[in-house]
Formats: structure tokens, sequence, C-alpha cells
């Protein structure tokens, strides 16, 4: 993988010890005393039990969720009730199971007219949270980033050979067409955005990213491989989803 910093590579037994890992780094980050914490979430199947721990009761009555406000790397153009929606599954397997202010949910603006509106209306918002018109090192607009990657090592809506990946001025654009199923308009952050925030979390797990995974680790220039964090960067993966080499590590 290339980037500014190594991410450190951590497999974990199975999908739940992974889901039980992350919530836990989770809960260390946004355990410190600060008057407010930015988490970006992500979407796809890997995430959803993560998001269901992170609303039982454990965790449910441990964290600071008045002071957490919730964003998305990206997400589909679709209605927040259409089952493809990453907000849409977030909030039904977390956010509507805990006490969290609306004004604490920032979701992407997928009722705007297009996906090039809606950029603009969630950069404008990212903007207004931050309290600046440029991202500035030292000063990272999340404290947790939520990723996963797909098969294609595409990650966020960012996928292999499209030119949104070179775009280093703009917080969040438009993807017209997606490189990988559910085929439909995207609105994704950009590397540069996603990589200001304390830690990085990629979570990976099952046996279909396997193959994708083995060649991010040797070195393939994909999506996945080009993200970089002002933080900490770490991968979550489950036994099923590391190459053999890195199996039990």
């Amino acid at each position: 993988m290339t980037g500014r910093k190594r991410p450190h590579l951590v497999v974990l037994a199975d999908a739940a010890a992974l889901a039980h890992a992350a919530a836990k780094r989770i809960s260390a980050r946004l355990s410190q005393a600060r008057a407010r914490f930015a988490v970006c979430l992500t979407g796809g199947s890997t995430p959803e039990r993560l998001y269901e721990l992170l609303a039982s009761e454990v965790y449910r009555n441990a964290l600071p969720w008045d002071r957490i406000h919730w964003f998305w790397g990206d997400d589909r153009f679709v209605p927040p009730d259409d089952p493809r929606s990453n907000f849409g599954s977030a909030r039904r397997r977390l956010l509507d199971r805990v006490l969290v202010s609306s004004d604490n949910i920032h979701a992407i603006p997928t009722s705007a007219e297009d996906v090039e509106k809606a950029a603009c209306l969630y950069e404008a918002e990212l903007r207004r949270f931050y309290g600046a018109d440029r991202l500035a090192t030292g000063h990272p607009l999340f404290d947790i980033v939520l990723m996963g990657v797909g098969a294609d090592g595409h990650t966020a809506s960012l996928f292999p050979g499209r030119a949104e990946l070179e775009d280093k001025e703009r917080w969040v654009v438009g993807v017209h067409e997606a490189g990988l199923e559910p085929f439909v308009p995207r609105v994704t952050l950009t590397f540069p955005t996603l990589a200001s925030t304390r830690e990085m979390l990629f979570l990976v797990d099952g046996v279909t990213k396997r193959s994708v995974l083995s060649c991010l680790l040797a070195g393939a220039d994909l999506p996945a491989a080009r993200v970089y964090s002002e933080g900490d960067l770490v991968w979550l993966v489950d036994r099923e989803a590391a190459p053999e080499h890195h199996d039990g590590a």
C-alpha cells in the first residue's frame, strides 16, 4: 500500500471480533475530554455489525452521544429510505436506536437536484462545521473516519481510473456513474477530506475481499491504496479476508 503513513494491519478471528475491535477503538477515541467529536461513517455490509454493536447497551451507555456529530464518506444518490442508502442503513442500525439530536446528523443531501448540487451543499456543510474554507494540517476535520474496500479496490465512491481520484481542491464531488453495483450516481468525499482525521479505520471482512487485499498489500495502484490519513491509519481485517501470509498476524 502506498501513502504518507504506513497502515497498521490487524487481523481478527472473524467479523464479530472485527466489529468489537472497531467499537473499542471508537469508544476510546470518543471518550477523550473534548467539547465535540466528528465521526465519518461508511456504507456497505461490513460496518452493519459495528453499527448494531455501538447501539447495544454497553456502548449506548458509554459514549457521549450529545457531543458526537455524524457524517458520511459517501452515499448513493437515492432517497434515505431506499435500501441502497448508506445514511438509511446507519440510521436504522445505529442512530435511531440511541439518543442523537437531529442537529448532530449531517447526511449527504440526496434530495438535491443532482449529484453536483448535493456535493456543493455537503462541502458547504463540512466547511461550516470545520470553521474554515481550507483544511489545515494539525486541525483535523474528523476524529474518526470509517472506510471499506470494494472487490475492485475502490473506497468511499472513489473508483479506479476516475478523475475524482486526482481532485485535491474540492472536499466533496459528485460521481455520475458508479464503477460497481449498485449502479447509481454517488456523492463522495475526496482523498484530502477523508485524510483530515485523527484516526482512519478500514473495516475488511469476508473471503471475497481476500484477492483485492492481496493486491493492495502487494502495492497495486488502486484507490484504497492511495488513501492516507493525517492521524492513525489502521486496517482491521478478519481472517477470511487476510491473505495467507498475513493470516493470524
